[in-house]
Protein backbone atom coordinates (compact mmCIF):
# COMPACT_ATOMS: atom_id res chain seq x y z
CA UNK A 1 0.00 0.00 0.00
CA UNK A 2 1.43 3.35 -0.96
CA UNK A 3 0.37 6.54 0.72
CA UNK A 4 0.17 10.27 0.60
CA UNK A 5 -0.65 12.15 3.76
CA UNK A 6 -3.52 14.56 4.20
CA UNK A 7 -1.83 17.38 6.13
CA UNK A 8 -4.94 18.01 8.19
CA UNK A 9 -6.08 14.51 9.19
CA UNK A 10 -2.97 12.33 8.76
CA UNK A 11 -5.18 10.04 6.67
CA UNK A 12 -3.19 7.96 4.16
CA UNK A 13 -4.40 8.00 0.57
CA UNK A 14 -3.06 5.90 -2.32
CA UNK A 15 -0.19 7.29 -4.35
CA UNK A 16 1.93 4.43 -5.68
CA UNK A 17 2.89 0.92 -4.75
CA UNK A 18 5.38 0.37 -1.94
CA UNK A 19 6.32 -2.82 -0.08
CA UNK A 20 7.67 -2.46 3.46
CA UNK A 21 9.11 -5.62 4.96
CA UNK A 22 10.04 -5.20 8.59
CA UNK A 23 11.50 -7.23 11.43
CA UNK A 24 11.36 -6.02 15.03
CA UNK A 25 13.60 -7.63 17.63
CA UNK A 26 11.17 -7.68 20.54
CA UNK A 27 13.84 -8.86 22.98
CA UNK A 28 15.62 -5.53 22.50
CA UNK A 29 12.34 -3.62 22.71
CA UNK A 30 11.68 -5.14 26.11
CA UNK A 31 14.74 -3.31 27.49
CA UNK A 32 13.60 0.05 26.10
CA UNK A 33 11.39 2.09 28.40
CA UNK A 34 11.09 5.32 26.43
CA UNK A 35 10.06 3.83 23.06
CA UNK A 36 11.27 6.80 20.93
CA UNK A 37 10.09 4.98 17.78
CA UNK A 38 6.47 5.73 18.70
CA UNK A 39 7.04 9.48 18.72
CA UNK A 40 9.15 9.47 15.56
CA UNK A 41 6.48 8.16 13.18
CA UNK A 42 4.80 11.06 11.31
CA UNK A 43 1.62 9.06 10.56
CA UNK A 44 1.34 6.99 13.75
CA UNK A 45 2.05 3.75 11.89
CA UNK A 46 4.21 2.48 14.76
CA UNK A 47 2.18 1.40 17.75
CA UNK A 48 2.40 -0.54 20.99
CA UNK A 49 0.02 -3.51 21.00
CA UNK A 50 -1.26 -3.65 24.56
CA UNK A 51 -2.70 -7.14 24.07
CA UNK A 52 0.72 -8.78 23.76
CA UNK A 53 3.03 -5.88 24.69
CA UNK A 54 4.81 -5.84 21.32
CA UNK A 55 5.86 -3.00 19.03
CA UNK A 56 4.24 -3.32 15.60
CA UNK A 57 3.81 -1.46 12.29
CA UNK A 58 0.52 -0.76 10.56
CA UNK A 59 0.00 -1.39 6.86
CA UNK A 60 -0.08 2.39 6.34
CA UNK A 61 3.70 2.56 6.84
CA UNK A 62 5.32 4.13 3.77
CA UNK A 63 8.91 3.30 4.68
CA UNK A 64 10.36 6.66 5.75
CA UNK A 65 12.72 4.76 8.19
CA UNK A 66 12.41 7.45 10.89
CA UNK A 67 11.41 4.81 13.46
CA UNK A 68 14.47 2.75 12.59
CA UNK A 69 16.73 5.77 12.99
CA UNK A 70 15.13 6.69 16.32
CA UNK A 71 15.52 3.23 17.83
CA UNK A 72 18.43 3.33 20.31
CA UNK A 73 18.81 -0.47 20.29
CA UNK A 74 18.84 -1.03 16.51
CA UNK A 75 15.82 -3.30 16.98
CA UNK A 76 13.91 -2.27 13.84
CA UNK A 77 14.93 -3.52 10.41
CA UNK A 78 13.15 -2.15 7.32
CA UNK A 79 13.39 -3.23 3.70
CA UNK A 80 11.52 -0.71 1.55
CA UNK A 81 10.80 -1.48 -2.11
CA UNK A 82 8.96 1.28 -3.96
CA UNK A 83 7.88 1.60 -7.57
CA UNK A 84 9.39 4.52 -9.51
CA UNK A 85 7.58 7.85 -9.07
CA UNK A 86 4.51 8.48 -11.18
CA UNK A 87 5.58 10.44 -14.23
CA UNK A 88 3.67 12.50 -16.71
CA UNK A 89 3.74 11.32 -20.28
CA UNK A 90 6.03 13.30 -22.54
CA UNK A 91 4.01 16.26 -23.93
CA UNK A 92 2.43 15.63 -27.31
CA UNK A 93 2.81 18.30 -30.00
CA UNK A 94 0.09 18.78 -32.62
CA UNK A 95 2.11 19.55 -35.73
CA UNK A 96 -0.94 21.11 -37.45
CA UNK A 97 -1.34 23.71 -34.71
CA UNK A 98 2.36 24.32 -34.08
CA UNK A 99 3.63 27.53 -35.72
CA UNK A 100 7.34 26.89 -34.95
CA UNK A 101 7.46 30.16 -33.03
CA UNK A 102 10.18 28.83 -30.70
CA UNK A 103 8.44 29.82 -27.44
CA UNK A 104 8.62 26.25 -26.13
CA UNK A 105 12.27 25.94 -27.19
CA UNK A 106 13.21 29.00 -25.13
CA UNK A 107 11.09 27.89 -22.15
CA UNK A 108 12.54 24.36 -21.92
CA UNK A 109 14.91 24.25 -18.97
CA UNK A 110 16.60 21.09 -20.17
CA UNK A 111 17.18 21.86 -23.88
CA UNK A 112 14.93 18.96 -24.87
CA UNK A 113 12.92 20.81 -27.55
CA UNK A 114 14.09 21.83 -31.00
CA UNK A 115 12.42 22.83 -34.29
CA UNK A 116 12.54 20.35 -37.16
CA UNK A 117 11.51 20.42 -40.83
CA UNK A 118 11.23 16.92 -42.30
CA UNK A 119 9.73 17.87 -45.68
CA UNK A 120 6.38 16.17 -45.08
CA UNK A 121 5.11 18.60 -42.46
CA UNK A 122 5.46 22.28 -41.83
CA UNK A 123 8.35 23.20 -39.50
CA UNK A 124 7.32 22.30 -35.98
CA UNK A 125 8.71 21.67 -32.49
CA UNK A 126 9.88 18.21 -31.47
CA UNK A 127 10.60 16.89 -27.97
CA UNK A 128 13.45 14.54 -27.07
CA UNK A 129 11.71 11.88 -24.96
CA UNK A 130 14.96 10.70 -23.38
CA UNK A 131 15.86 14.08 -21.85
CA UNK A 132 12.41 15.60 -21.22
CA UNK A 133 11.76 16.07 -17.48
CA UNK A 134 7.99 16.55 -17.96
CA UNK A 135 7.94 19.87 -16.14
CA UNK A 136 5.15 21.35 -18.30
CA UNK A 137 6.75 24.70 -19.08
CA UNK A 138 6.40 24.18 -22.83
CA UNK A 139 2.67 23.57 -22.41
CA UNK A 140 2.25 26.76 -20.39
CA UNK A 141 3.99 29.07 -22.87
CA UNK A 142 2.61 27.70 -26.14
CA UNK A 143 0.49 30.49 -27.72
CA UNK A 144 -1.44 28.15 -30.05
CA UNK A 145 -2.33 25.33 -27.62
CA UNK A 146 -0.41 22.92 -29.83
CA UNK A 147 1.05 21.05 -26.84
CA UNK A 148 -1.09 18.52 -24.97
CA UNK A 149 0.10 17.94 -21.43
CA UNK A 150 -1.12 17.44 -17.89
CA UNK A 151 -2.82 14.07 -17.47
CA UNK A 152 -1.43 13.86 -13.93
CA UNK A 153 -0.42 17.41 -13.11
CA UNK A 154 -2.79 20.38 -12.81
CA UNK A 155 -3.04 22.67 -15.82
CA UNK A 156 -3.12 25.84 -13.74
CA UNK A 157 -0.26 27.19 -11.65
CA UNK A 158 -0.38 29.86 -8.99
CA UNK A 159 1.12 32.80 -10.81
CA UNK A 160 4.48 34.08 -9.67
CA UNK A 161 4.86 31.56 -6.85
CA UNK A 162 7.33 28.71 -6.36
CA UNK A 163 7.35 25.64 -4.15
CA UNK A 164 10.02 25.55 -1.41
CA UNK A 165 10.99 23.23 1.44
CA UNK A 166 11.26 24.75 4.90
CA UNK A 167 14.32 22.76 5.96
CA UNK A 168 14.15 23.63 9.70
CA UNK A 169 10.69 22.01 9.70
CA UNK A 170 11.71 19.07 7.46
CA UNK A 171 12.01 15.71 9.25
CA UNK A 172 14.18 14.14 6.54
CA UNK A 173 11.80 11.31 5.60
CA UNK A 174 12.48 11.85 1.86
CA UNK A 175 8.85 11.22 0.92
CA UNK A 176 8.92 14.25 -1.39
CA UNK A 177 11.80 12.80 -3.39
CA UNK A 178 9.78 9.63 -3.97
CA UNK A 179 6.61 11.27 -5.23
CA UNK A 180 8.03 14.06 -7.41
CA UNK A 181 7.22 13.42 -11.09
CA UNK A 182 9.77 15.93 -12.38
CA UNK A 183 13.31 14.59 -12.48
CA UNK A 184 15.83 17.00 -11.05
CA UNK A 185 13.24 19.11 -9.23
CA UNK A 186 14.03 17.81 -5.74
CA UNK A 187 17.64 17.21 -4.71
CA UNK A 188 19.24 16.21 -1.42
CA UNK A 189 21.86 18.49 0.11
CA UNK A 190 25.34 17.12 0.66
CA UNK A 191 25.86 19.11 3.84
CA UNK A 192 22.65 18.71 5.84
CA UNK A 193 21.23 15.67 3.98
CA UNK A 194 17.82 17.37 3.59
CA UNK A 195 15.83 17.80 0.35
CA UNK A 196 15.58 21.10 -1.50
CA UNK A 197 13.77 22.19 -4.67
CA UNK A 198 15.22 23.52 -7.90
CA UNK A 199 12.58 26.07 -9.02
CA UNK A 200 13.73 25.75 -12.63
CA UNK A 201 12.60 22.12 -12.82
CA UNK A 202 9.65 22.17 -10.41
CA UNK A 203 6.32 21.70 -12.21
CA UNK A 204 4.44 22.95 -9.13
CA UNK A 205 2.22 19.88 -9.20
CA UNK A 206 1.92 20.02 -5.38
CA UNK A 207 2.39 16.23 -5.03
CA UNK A 208 5.27 16.80 -2.61
CA UNK A 209 3.23 19.37 -0.70
CA UNK A 210 0.35 16.94 -0.20
CA UNK A 211 2.59 14.04 0.76
CA UNK A 212 4.82 15.90 3.25
CA UNK A 213 3.97 14.52 6.73
CA UNK A 214 5.45 17.53 8.55
CA UNK A 215 3.93 20.31 6.45
CA UNK A 216 7.39 21.61 5.56
CA UNK A 217 6.61 22.28 1.88
CA UNK A 218 4.82 25.48 0.93
CA UNK A 219 4.57 28.24 -1.67
CA UNK A 220 6.91 31.21 -1.61
CA UNK A 221 7.92 34.02 -3.93
CA UNK A 222 10.10 32.98 -6.83
CA UNK A 223 12.77 35.44 -5.72
CA UNK A 224 13.08 33.80 -2.30
CA UNK A 225 12.91 30.34 -3.86
CA UNK A 226 15.81 30.98 -6.23
CA UNK A 227 17.82 32.64 -3.46
CA UNK A 228 17.30 29.62 -1.21
CA UNK A 229 18.20 27.23 -4.04
CA UNK A 230 21.37 29.18 -4.90
CA UNK A 231 22.56 29.20 -1.28
CA UNK A 232 22.07 25.45 -0.80
CA UNK A 233 23.61 24.68 -4.19
CA UNK A 234 26.64 26.80 -3.28
CA UNK A 235 27.05 24.85 -0.04
CA UNK A 236 26.90 21.62 -2.04
CA UNK A 237 29.60 22.79 -4.43
CA UNK A 238 31.86 23.80 -1.54
CA UNK A 239 31.10 20.49 0.19
CA UNK A 240 32.13 18.49 -2.89
CA UNK A 241 35.43 20.37 -2.99
CA UNK A 242 36.00 19.73 0.72
CA UNK A 243 35.13 16.05 0.30
CA UNK A 244 37.82 15.74 -2.35
CA UNK A 245 40.38 17.40 -0.11
CA UNK A 246 39.31 15.29 2.87
CA UNK A 247 39.74 12.13 0.81
CA UNK A 248 43.29 13.16 -0.01
CA UNK A 249 43.90 14.05 3.62
CA UNK A 250 42.46 10.71 4.75
CA UNK A 251 44.93 8.84 2.58
CA UNK A 252 47.75 10.88 4.09
CA UNK A 253 46.43 10.21 7.59
CA UNK A 254 46.36 6.48 6.87
CA UNK A 255 50.01 6.72 5.91
CA UNK A 256 50.68 8.85 8.98
CA UNK A 257 48.97 6.27 11.19
CA UNK A 258 51.14 3.50 9.76
CA UNK A 259 54.26 5.58 10.42
CA UNK A 260 53.16 6.25 13.99
CA UNK A 261 52.54 2.56 14.56
CA UNK A 262 55.90 1.60 13.10
CA UNK A 263 57.80 4.15 15.19
CA UNK A 264 55.74 3.37 18.28
CA UNK A 265 56.36 -0.37 18.05
CA UNK A 266 60.11 0.18 17.64
CA UNK A 267 60.35 2.50 20.67
CA UNK A 268 58.05 0.28 22.76
CA UNK A 269 60.48 -2.61 22.33
CA UNK A 270 63.26 -0.38 23.65
CA UNK A 271 61.10 0.65 26.63
CA UNK A 272 60.58 -3.02 27.53
CA UNK A 273 64.29 -3.35 28.24
CA UNK A 274 64.40 -0.29 30.53
CA UNK A 275 63.45 0.14 34.17
CA UNK A 276 61.20 3.05 35.03
CA UNK A 277 58.94 3.99 37.90
CA UNK A 278 56.25 6.27 36.47
CA UNK A 279 57.24 7.90 33.16
CA UNK A 280 59.73 7.49 30.35
CA UNK A 281 59.98 9.28 26.99
CA UNK A 282 61.99 9.29 23.79
CA UNK A 283 62.33 12.09 21.24
CA UNK A 284 61.40 10.76 17.78
CA UNK A 285 61.79 13.77 15.45
CA UNK A 286 64.50 12.27 13.27
CA UNK A 287 62.88 8.85 13.08
CA UNK A 288 59.47 10.31 12.16
CA UNK A 289 60.88 12.59 9.47
CA UNK A 290 62.73 9.67 7.92
CA UNK A 291 59.69 7.38 7.91
CA UNK A 292 57.33 10.10 6.66
CA UNK A 293 59.62 10.90 3.77
CA UNK A 294 59.46 7.25 2.75
CA UNK A 295 55.67 6.85 3.22
CA UNK A 296 54.40 10.20 1.87
CA UNK A 297 57.20 10.67 -0.67
CA UNK A 298 57.73 14.23 0.52
CA UNK A 299 59.88 16.09 3.00
CA UNK A 300 57.89 17.16 6.08
CA UNK A 301 59.11 19.08 9.08
CA UNK A 302 57.91 17.65 12.38
CA UNK A 303 56.82 21.01 13.78
CA UNK A 304 54.18 21.21 11.02
CA UNK A 305 52.03 18.49 12.54
CA UNK A 306 53.04 18.03 16.19
CA UNK A 307 49.62 19.24 17.36
CA UNK A 308 47.92 16.77 15.05
CA UNK A 309 49.58 13.72 16.58
CA UNK A 310 49.51 14.82 20.19
CA UNK A 311 48.15 11.75 21.99
CA UNK A 312 47.23 10.43 18.51
CA UNK A 313 47.98 6.83 19.33
CA UNK A 314 47.35 5.37 22.79
CA UNK A 315 48.11 1.75 23.50
CA UNK A 316 46.77 0.67 26.89
CA UNK A 317 48.40 -2.31 28.57
CA UNK A 318 47.90 -4.24 31.81
CA UNK A 319 49.71 -7.29 33.16
CA UNK A 320 49.99 -9.39 36.31
CA UNK A 321 53.35 -10.07 37.97
CA UNK A 322 52.96 -13.70 38.97
CA UNK A 323 55.78 -13.68 41.52
CA UNK A 324 54.19 -10.82 43.47
CA UNK A 325 50.50 -11.81 43.28
CA UNK A 326 49.24 -13.76 46.31
CA UNK A 327 45.61 -14.04 45.05
CA UNK A 328 44.30 -11.97 47.95
CA UNK A 329 41.22 -10.91 45.95
CA UNK A 330 41.39 -7.15 46.64
CA UNK A 331 41.54 -6.40 42.91
CA UNK A 332 38.71 -8.82 42.25
CA UNK A 333 36.49 -6.95 44.70
CA UNK A 334 36.96 -3.53 43.06
CA UNK A 335 36.80 -4.48 39.35
CA UNK A 336 33.65 -2.80 37.95
CA UNK A 337 33.29 -5.09 34.92
CA UNK A 338 34.25 -8.48 36.44
CA UNK A 339 37.29 -8.75 34.21
CA UNK A 340 39.42 -10.43 36.91
CA UNK A 341 39.34 -14.16 37.61
CA UNK A 342 40.57 -15.70 40.84
CA UNK A 343 42.45 -18.97 40.51
CA UNK A 344 43.77 -19.19 44.09
CA UNK A 345 46.27 -20.03 45.21
CA UNK A 346 47.48 -19.26 41.65
CA UNK A 347 47.86 -15.63 40.51
CA UNK A 348 44.80 -13.82 39.16
CA UNK A 349 44.11 -13.46 35.44
CA UNK A 350 42.70 -10.37 33.68
CA UNK A 351 40.32 -10.99 30.77
CA UNK A 352 39.92 -9.06 27.52
CA UNK A 353 36.86 -7.16 28.78
CA UNK A 354 39.13 -5.07 31.03
CA UNK A 355 38.43 -1.34 30.62
CA UNK A 356 41.83 -0.22 32.01
CA UNK A 357 40.25 1.96 34.69
CA UNK A 358 43.15 1.48 37.14
CA UNK A 359 41.06 0.48 40.15
CA UNK A 360 42.83 -2.85 40.50
CA UNK A 361 46.25 -1.18 40.35
CA UNK A 362 45.29 1.22 43.10
CA UNK A 363 43.79 -1.57 45.25
CA UNK A 364 46.75 -3.98 44.99
CA UNK A 365 48.98 -3.75 48.07
CA UNK A 366 51.76 -5.85 46.58
CA UNK A 367 52.38 -4.01 43.29
CA UNK A 368 51.43 -7.20 41.50
CA UNK A 369 49.51 -5.45 38.70
CA UNK A 370 51.22 -3.20 36.20
CA UNK A 371 49.31 -0.90 33.85
CA UNK A 372 50.81 1.60 31.44
CA UNK A 373 49.97 3.66 28.35
CA UNK A 374 52.18 4.14 25.31
CA UNK A 375 51.42 7.30 23.32
CA UNK A 376 52.75 10.20 21.27
CA UNK A 377 52.74 13.79 22.47
CA UNK A 378 54.29 17.07 21.40
CA UNK A 379 56.31 19.51 23.46
CA UNK A 380 57.43 22.84 21.98
CA UNK A 381 58.54 21.90 18.44
CA UNK A 382 59.43 18.30 19.22
CA UNK A 383 57.55 15.01 19.06
CA UNK A 384 57.95 12.37 21.78
CA UNK A 385 56.90 8.79 22.31
CA UNK A 386 56.23 8.12 25.97
CA UNK A 387 55.25 5.39 28.39
CA UNK A 388 53.27 6.42 31.45
CA UNK A 389 52.78 4.04 34.37
CA UNK A 390 49.28 3.97 35.88
CA UNK A 391 49.39 3.75 39.65
CA UNK A 392 45.83 4.78 40.50
CA UNK A 393 42.38 5.17 38.95
CA UNK A 394 42.14 7.12 35.69
CA UNK A 395 40.70 10.63 35.54
CA UNK A 396 39.12 12.77 32.82
CA UNK A 397 36.63 15.55 32.15
CA UNK A 398 33.10 14.44 31.26
CA UNK A 399 31.08 16.63 28.86
CA UNK A 400 27.50 16.16 27.63
CA UNK A 401 25.97 18.11 24.73
CA UNK A 402 22.43 19.16 25.67
CA UNK A 403 21.72 19.94 22.02
CA UNK A 404 22.55 16.42 20.85
CA UNK A 405 21.35 14.35 23.83
CA UNK A 406 17.85 12.89 23.38
CA UNK A 407 17.73 11.27 26.85
CA UNK A 408 17.51 7.78 25.34
CA UNK A 409 19.30 6.50 28.51
CA UNK A 410 21.50 3.99 26.68
CA UNK A 411 24.50 5.41 28.51
CA UNK A 412 22.66 5.07 31.82
CA UNK A 413 21.82 1.42 31.24
CA UNK A 414 25.35 0.51 30.17
CA UNK A 415 27.38 2.42 32.77
CA UNK A 416 29.21 -0.24 34.84
CA UNK A 417 29.30 1.93 37.98
CA UNK A 418 25.93 3.75 37.75
CA UNK A 419 27.61 7.13 37.36
CA UNK A 420 24.85 8.28 34.99
CA UNK A 421 21.17 8.64 35.84
CA UNK A 422 18.05 9.80 33.99
CA UNK A 423 16.09 12.42 35.94
CA UNK A 424 12.31 12.85 35.97
CA UNK A 425 12.61 15.82 33.62
CA UNK A 426 14.52 13.63 31.10
CA UNK A 427 17.99 14.96 31.73
CA UNK A 428 21.18 12.92 32.09
CA UNK A 429 22.97 13.56 35.39
CA UNK A 430 26.65 12.76 35.89
CA UNK A 431 28.18 11.69 39.21
CA UNK A 432 31.90 12.44 39.16
CA UNK A 433 32.39 10.55 42.42
CA UNK A 434 31.28 7.27 40.87
CA UNK A 435 32.72 7.66 37.35
CA UNK A 436 35.80 5.59 36.50
CA UNK A 437 36.22 7.22 33.05
CA UNK A 438 36.10 3.92 31.20
CA UNK A 439 34.65 5.76 28.17
CA UNK A 440 31.97 3.11 27.65
CA UNK A 441 29.26 5.79 27.54
CA UNK A 442 31.23 7.78 24.97
CA UNK A 443 31.56 4.74 22.71
CA UNK A 444 27.92 3.63 22.95
CA UNK A 445 26.12 6.99 22.57
CA UNK A 446 24.23 6.85 19.22
CA UNK A 447 24.12 10.65 18.91
CA UNK A 448 27.77 11.37 19.73
CA UNK A 449 26.61 13.57 22.63
CA UNK A 450 29.19 12.42 25.20
CA UNK A 451 32.84 13.35 25.24
CA UNK A 452 35.55 12.58 27.79
CA UNK A 453 38.35 15.07 27.25
CA UNK A 454 41.72 15.63 28.91
CA UNK A 455 41.83 11.88 29.38
CA UNK A 456 44.65 10.98 31.76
Amino acid sequence: MSVMIDSFTKTPRPLRHVDVDFVIDQTKCADCKDKPCLESCPIDAVYHDESDGLIKLKSTCFGCVLCRNACPYDAISLDVKMDPPLKENVPNINTKLCKACGACVQACKNGSIHIVADGTHEPHSQIDKDTCVRCGYCFRVCPTDAIKYGELLPKTVKGGKAVVINQPKCIGCMTCTRVCPSMGAINVGRTNKLPYINPGYCARCEECMHSCPSGAIRYSSRKKAYKMYSEIKSYDIVSSIIDYDVKRLSLDLISLNKVLQKVGNAIALEFNDQNFEHFIECKVNDMMERELKISLNTSIEIDKFTKLVGSYLMDRNIEVYDKKCIACGECYNVCPVNAIEQNGPNPITINDNCIYCGKCVEACQFDAIGAYDDYFYSKDQDLYYARSFLYKQRLGDFTLSDDKCQACAICVKNCPVDALTLTDDEKIEFDSEKCIYCRNCEAICPLDAIRIVNFR
